[in-house]
Parts: structure tokens; C-alpha cells; sequence
């Protein structure tokens, strides 16, 4: 599970930023939707959010947390393999200030992994040429244990760039110093060279953190839900719940057909005199319909699976009620037993209200997403704003209260408009009287 994200210096995150899914939640109020994280500590068990939306408005730096996020995982997955085929680090620190391009791009994760629970922190620094620092931590117990340290400056008289404090990291570490370049992590050097334990971790990256991007990914993830239907990976239950989420969003819907040759898709519909009948997926179906049955698909793996999910502007891929549904799912134990998670992000307020069967989202899942002056974003939880207990959430995050809407008064769009129609109608004008 994912207990908590830092970030600094990519894109328009320039600060510091620590996203967060611990929550404050009393363990003994059931009627709270946290998951206990059962950690092997001495203190009382955290709780673990299932879900987590980023408020905010266009151009605030909401998808730039997911793609931190996600640059994260493409860092850990391909840096020994890649990287040094390519001219520097890939990497987009804050352009807006000059003096960002020098300074590193920070990524940092909190993680709980394994049967018996562990919880382990890891994170590092990056410049246009190498890796300038690394870290992995271990909690066993409660206490934290380094794995391993890395600094690209630190003197050799001090224990050089690696260092190994205690019996953590029980790897060949000599062997594995040697092999790991400066453009390269040590995690994903470990990990190809099969470290059991740098291992474990590596594949959390490579396991965890499913992107779905509103567009750009819809054939792909179209074909994914396409093989749950078909071929090696059909599985019956999860056929029969597929097409019980698509009659969801189309209530006519009674069933899926799939040619085993061709892989064409044809949703069946039922008729006014209680038949059926068959529509080509492609061509007769709605794009509302395209994206629904587009995001079940990831949406049924990484339930399966317990692993993240993370949604960029959930809105723009589906109908509000869907939306306020995928998060009660993930909410869900029953419908989530395995703990997924869910990590979006959202302009859309009615998330916030009741008018999606009421607000499916408690406060300390909501965070906003804001932008300041010079074109930095920031990153707080809804709750720093103090909400009385009976504030109307949605209402007031339109209005502005809480940061990351729009300053855009009524009518100011129509009289910018409208002015340059003037501006338009002086210039006709003059050159008529030329």
C-alpha cells in the first residue's frame, strides 16, 4: 500500500510537496472508510486511505503530481536498462525559474509491503547527468533500519558514495557498488541482477501505479478489457461483472460477445418486445459507453490485484454518478478486499456534494491542487482550510474558499469577448473611413 509521495523540482512542483494517505481516522469509528496498514511497530497500527482526490482547477499542476508519480516508477523500471543510451537523465524540473534547471528532482515514496506487513521508505535526488542521491529505509518492528545511503559528493574518507549502517541490506554489496553506474539506480541494479531483497521492492514499481490519462490511452486500455472477455485471459467471474458494471452506464445492456477470431466486440441490447439485439461495439456504440467499458477493464486489474490506480482528471473519462460509483468500489471492503487503492484527479465539485447518492468521499480524502502567482503549484489537504462540519464542500470550493477554482467572476469570459468584438468593430471601421 502507499502511504505517502514527496516531490520537489519537476514540472510546475518547484517546493517541496508530500502528498499523503495516512489518515486520522479513530480506529474505532467504522463508520470511516481508512484501511488499517496491520505494520509489525510497537505504536498503534496506522490507517491507510483507499482513495484520494486532487481537486483543482485547469492548468493548477494536478496531473503533474500523477506524472511525478508515474516518472517515479519509469525511473525505477528502466534506469539500468536505458538511461545510458540516451543523452542525460530524463527529467523536467520547474522551468519557470532558472535556477531549477541546477538544483535536483526529488522523488520519495512510503510504502507497506509483504505478508507480515513492513513498512520501508525510498527515494532519490536526480541531476541532468546522475544519480545525486539514494535511499532505502526499513521498518521492522517499528524501528528504522537503513538499507542503504547514497551521495554522489560524499568524501571517501567518510565512507564514500555507498553506504551500508548495520546488517539491513544483506545483498553483495561489493559486487553490486561495482556494477552500478552514475546514471543508474542502485534499486534497479539490484533488481536486474536479482537481489532478493532490492527485488521486492523493484517489483512494487513495476507492479503498481496504473496511469489512465483522459484520451491518450483509450485503444490500449479498450484492448486490455478486450482480453478479459477472451483467449488466456477470459475469466468467467470476472466476464459476468464486466457486464454487470457496462449495464451500469447503459441500462439496456444484457450482454458481451467477443469473436474468438477476430476479437470484434458486440454489446447486446434488449428490444421493446423483450428480445435482443446485437450493436458493433466500434461503430453503433456511444463514446460514453467507449470510455466506461475503456476503464473497467484497469479498473478490474488492480482491484484483482491490490495494487494503485491512478486516474488523471477522472471527470473527463466518466459521468459524474460512474465516478462517485469507481470510488465506492475502491471504498468498499467487499468490492475491495484486496486493499487497492485509488488515486485521482478531478475538477468536478459533485464529488463533493450530495448529489451523486450522497458525498462518496470523506474530508480527509479530498486534497486541492492551487497555483501561485510565478507558476508554482502547491498541495494541501482540504481539512488545512478548517471546514465547519455542516459546510456545503461543494458549494464552497466553487465559490473559492478553499483554493484551486478558477478566478473567473460571472459574465467576465462573454465581456472579454465582447470587448474584442469592439476592438474588432473600431478597426472595420477605420479602415472603412481609409
Amino acid at each position: 500500500m502507499l502511504l505517502r509521495f514527496r516531490v520537489a523540482n519537476h514540472r510546475s512542483i518547484r517546493d517541496e510537496c508530500t502528498l499523503s494517505l495516512i489518515s486520522d481516522a479513530d480506529e474505532a469509528d467504522d463508520s470511516r472508510t481508512p484501511r488499517q496498514a496491520k505494520l509489525r511497530r510497537t505504536w498503534p497500527n496506522i490507517q491507510v486511505l483507499p482513495v484520494l482526490g486532487v481537486f483543482g482547477a485547469n492548468a493548477s499542476g494536478k496531473s503533474n503530481l500523477l506524472s511525478a508519480l508515474y516518472e517515479m516508477r519509469e525511473a525505477v523500471r528502466v534506469s539500468f536498462s536505458e538511461w545510458n543510451t540516451r543523452p542525460g537523465i530524463p527529467r523536467q524540473p520547474f522551468k519557470l525559474d532558472p535556477a531549477c534547471a541546477e538544483e535536483t528532482t526529488l522523488f520519495e515514496v512510503d510504502l507497506v509491503l509483504g505478508t507480515n506487513p513492513v513498512r520501508y521508505t525510498y527515494g532519490f535526488e536526480l541531476s541532468d547527468e546522475r544519480v545525486e542521491a539514494e535511499w532505502l529505509h526499513a521498518y521492522p518492528d517499528g524501528v528504522q533500519v537503513v538499507w542503504f545511503d547514497r551521495e554522489a559528493d560524499r568524501p571517501e574518507d567518510e565512507g564514500g558514495e555507498f553506504l551500508f549502517p548495520g546488517e539491513g541490506f544483506q545483498g553483495k554489496r561489493d559486487v553490486l557498488v561495482d556494477v552500478t553506474r552514475p546514471d543508474s539506480l542502485f534499486l534497479s541494479t539490484g533488481a536486474a541482477l536479482n537481489d532478493p531483497q532490492l527485488s521486492a521492492i523493484h517489483r512494487w514499481f513495476l507492479n503498481n501505479l496504473w496511469l489512465v490519462t483522459p484520451g491518450a490511452d483509450v485503444a490500449a486500455r479498450t484492448t486490455w478489457t478486450q482480453r478479459l472477455l477472451s483467449g488466456p485471459q477470459r475469466n468467467e467471474a470476472q466476464h459476468a461483472w464486466l457486464t454487470e458494471l457496462l449495464g451500469i452506464a447503459d441500462l439496456g445492456l444484457t450482454g458481451v460477445d467477443v469473436d474468438e477470431e477476430t476479437g470484434e466486440l458486440t454489446l447486446r441490447h434488449r428490444t421493446p418486445d423483450g428480445g435482443e439485439a446485437p450493436l458493433e461495439f466500434l461503430g453503433e456504440e456511444s463514446l460514453g459507453t467507449h470510455a466506461w467499458f475503456a476503464f473497467i477493464g484497469p479498473m478490474l486489474q488492480v482491484l484483482d490485484a491490490g495494487t494503485t490506480l491512478m486516474v488523471d482528471e477522472l471527470d473527463s473519462s466518466l459521468h459524474p454518478t460512474l465516478a462517485a460509483e469507481v470510488v465506492r468500489l475502491f471504498q468498499d471492503p467487499k468490492s475491495n478486499p484486496r486493499d487497492a487503492q485509488l488515486l485521482f484527479t478531478t475538477h468536478d465539485a459533485t464529488l463533493l456534494g450530495k448529489a451523486v447518492l450522497g458525498r462518496p468521499l470523506e474530508r480527509e480524502q479530498v486534497w486541492i491542487a492551487a497555483k501561485r502567482s510565478t507558476g508554482e503549484s502547491e498541495f494541501y489537504p482540504l481539512e488545512a482550510a478548517h471546514p465547519r462540519q455542516d459546510e456545503d464542500l461543494e458549494q464552497e470550493y466553487l465559490r473559492g474558499r478553499y483554493g484551486g477554482a478558477p478566478r473567473v467572476s460571472a459574465g467576465e469570459i462573454a465581456r472579454a469577448l465582447a470587448w474584442r468584438e469592439k476592438e474588432r468593430e473600431h478597426e472595420r471601421e477605420a479602415k472603412a473611413s481609409a
